[in-house]
């Protein structure tokens, strides 16, 4: 029964088999058909593409930019820092002696001169002690006077006559003291200057020690400051000191060096100077912070660009020098723009100074450079662009 059954089977598998084979070499047949009328096509369009592509970019209008030329001019050394402004006298008025306000003769903010009165206080106490001190001096003095009289005619011993001086010593020195108490009852300007916010007023109850009022003179004034000891064989006395602060921003304040310390902090390594600015309108003001620039008499040349115009970047700093390119197919002139990567230098305000890379009378792009490729046209529009400054001042800082 097996063997009869065998040869239909073994038909069936080949016929499958043929089958199989049949479609296979048809689906192959379908893809070469389809391969050979695809790539043709995809070829085509590639090279349509790309001949678009070439035609587009010339057709590209050139990038607006402006432009800055490469500048060589001589800058002076500055060495740095930021100090204080501190008035060349300044104290905090006080009251020595305890008491009771009884006159106060400035007003808060008033420009007061040396002597003037700033703040008496209460000594009508004082005041009759030294009446009684007075009279008693008087007294010894008269008593001196007799005593003296009375030696001539050797009435008295020389111990008497001693003990008369004594006493109209010691009764003359009883009433200084008073007018001393007074005295220092009435406080007056140790110098000229401005006065601050009084602290006291009449009526009101001092003690020994309460402070009354600021006393600042204001012209000159002084600007500490600190510099790196490898500074000091660069400095000396009457250098060009220039001054800026946050509270007059575009305003520039000059003077000199005055003074520099005779020992370097041990614990910072740097060394304390002072220079000395005039103050006629009195805008400086003790205790304001201050940038200091020292210039130093000699001056090096350098090469100064805009700092906008430098493209910054991990692999370097670049620019984008703007040339004169002619179409070798129509003989047109045009502006291109190519990259330069170059070397920085010294920063002051809106300019930096360039040590290698560019040369003196090249232009380069001075805005908007991070937009920009390396061959593109350009058109060069100094009209919007902004004007660098070596000292700029925002409008709203």
């Amino acid at each position: 029964m097996h063997d009869i059954m065998t040869p239909p089977t073994s038909a069936r598998k080949k016929a499958e088999s043929q089958r199989l084979r049949n479609i296979i070499i048809g689906v192959l047949a379908f893809l070469s058909v389809c391969l050979l009328a695809v790539v043709p096509f995809y070829l085509i369009k590639r090279s349509q593409f790309s001949a678009m592509g070439s035609a587009g970019a010339g057709m590209l209008p050139p990038t607006t930019v402006s432009s800055a030329e490469v500048k060589q001019e001589n800058w002076a050394p500055l060495l740095s820092a930021v100090g204080s402004i501190s008035p060349v006298q300044g104290a905090m008025i006080s009251s020595e002696l305890p008491g009771t306000v009884a006159e106060v003769g400035f007003e808060s903010g008033a420009l007061v001169k040396k002597g003037d009165l700033l703040v008496r206080l209460d000594t009508s106490a004082e005041d009759a002690q030294l009446h009684s001190a007075d009279a008693e001096t008087e007294w010894a003095r008269a008593d001196l006077d007799r005593s003296r009289d009375l030696a001539k005619r050797k009435v008295i011993s020389k111990a008497d006559i001693d003990a008369a001086e004594a006493k109209f010593k010691q009764k003359g020195a009883v009433s200084e003291n008073m007018r001393a108490m007074i005295g220092k009852k009435t406080i007056r300007a140790p110098f000229d200057g401005m006065a601050g916010i009084r602290a006291v007023n009449v009526g009101q109850t001092v003690k020994a020690g309460d402070q009354i009022v600021s006393l600042q003179s204001l012209d000159p004034v002084y600007v500490d400051f600190a510099l790196p000891q490898q500074r000091l064989s660069q400095l000396s006395a009457g250098l060009e000191v220039d001054v800026r602060t946050d509270a007059f921003p575009g305003r520039e304040f000059r003077g000199s060096v005055t003074a520099i310390n005779s020992a370097i902090d041990a614990a910072t390594r740097n060394i304390s100077v002072q220079g000395t600015l005039r103050n006629p309108d009195h805008i400086l003001r003790p205790g304001m912070f201050a940038k200091v620039d020292v210039v130093l008499p000699q001056k090096n040349p350098a090469l100064v660009i805009p700092a906008t115009a430098i493209a910054y970047a991990p692999y370097g700093d670049s620019v984008f020098v703007i040339e004169k390119k002619k179409d070798p197919k129509t003989g047109k002139e045009s502006q291109v723009i190519r990259q330069q990567f170059i070397r920085t230098g010294e920063t002051r305000g809106d300019f930096v100074t360039v040590t290698n890379g560019l040369k003196a009378g090249e232009t380069v792009v001075s805005s908007g450079v991070f937009k920009l490729r390396n061959g593109m046209p350009v058109v060069i529009n100094n009209e919007l662009g902004p004007k660098p400054e070596l000292a700029p001042s925002p409008a709203q800082t």
